[in-house]
């Protein structure tokens, strides 16, 4: 089987479902963005990080795929068994949280992105995060999302950045603290 098609050479893709829609359609944005933080979070995952953080950031990669797909269906017309969250997908990542939280010291001021290489990685895929889940929200202000896509992304933006904080941590980089002039 051949990875191209040619049916996408004048600017439009297909929906599961068959829908044909532009490739800058708010949809397809949406999951090209999920697409693009799984793979900065495969970067973070390769990055010399401890065991545990590895194997949550491949559970994390397999829920991306499973937002990927329900975001690339088109919800009008997909017949479809597309895989979904659970709220213990959600639970799961307040869970790491609260685990990294006991052992970091006492957030007090702003934190601004940067510090070493890896909590760079992890503020870039915050980001990154946090532009998939503005589009989803305006998507889903204009049509069916599942609502569990959008509380996890919110909640994984939160997790990058105490992974951040607690990668950083872990290698003894001081976070380098916003420190406004007043």
């Amino acid at each position: 089987m051949k990875i191209y098609t040619r049916t996408g050479d004048k600017g439009d893709t297909s929906l599961i479902g068959g829908t044909r829609v532009p490739k800058f359609h708010l949809r397809i944005e949406c999951y090209g963005t999920v697409d693009e933080l799984n793979s900065y979070i495969g970067l973070i995952q390769c990055q010399d990080i401890d065991t545990h953080a590895k194997q949550i950031l491949k559970e994390i990669q397999d829920r991306l795929f499973t937002i990927g797909s329900s975001l690339a269906a088109d919800p009008e017309k997909s017949r479809m068994k597309i895989p979904d969250l659970h709220g213990s997908d959600i639970t799961l990542l307040e869970g790491e949280m609260d685990q990294m939280n006991s052992v970091l010291p006492e957030l007090t001021h702003f934190i601004l992105p940067g510090g070493n290489t890896i909590v760079s990685h992890c503020h870039i895929a915050r980001c990154i995060c946090r532009r998939a889940e503005r589009l989803t929200v305006h998507l889903a202000a204009e049509s069916d999302v599942d609502n569990q896509v959008t509380i996890y992304l919110n909640r994984l933006s939160d997790y990058l950045f105490v992974l951040a904080r607690k990668l950083g941590f872990d290698q003894n980089a001081a976070e380098n603290l916003w420190l406004p002039r007043l």
